[in-house]
């Protein structure tokens, strides 16, 4: 199995070594891109759910998961709700390494574990 992975590195460092620099710019701008997702679309309805699934896990300090996007990717954060600001647009997510805030705004899912 390590030789197959061993030829097609070797053939990748061939062909990168006859491109032009621009080209592998190029590629490793590629790649990167290609690691990114856009945000989803949330409608009215996803965002009330989010917002009373969120309510729901302040109210029973139930464990959360919540998923947000920022800079083209996903992040899960799972933790319990301590606090939830609404002047600042935070949510205080508390979790065994510490405690986390979170914006609202970068919020595209949320759900109870327990």
């Amino acid at each position: 199995m390590r030789v197959l992975g061993d030829i097609k590195d070797r053939g990748r460092i061939k062909w990168t070594a006859m491109m032009l620099p621009e080209y592998t710019e190029m590629l490793r701008d590629w790649y990167v891109e290609d690691g990114l997702t856009n945000r989803p679309e949330l409608t009215e309805w996803d965002l009330v759910a989010i917002q009373e699934e969120i309510e729901i896990a302040y109210k029973r300090k139930c464990e959360t998961l919540i998923k947000t996007w920022r800079e083209g990717r996903i992040i899960e954060h799972q933790g319990t709700i301590e606090k939830i600001d609404l002047h600042n647009k935070t949510i205080l997510l508390a979790d065994p390494f510490g405690d986390e805030r979170i914006s609202i705004e970068q919020i595209i899912s949320a759900r109870c574990i327990d």
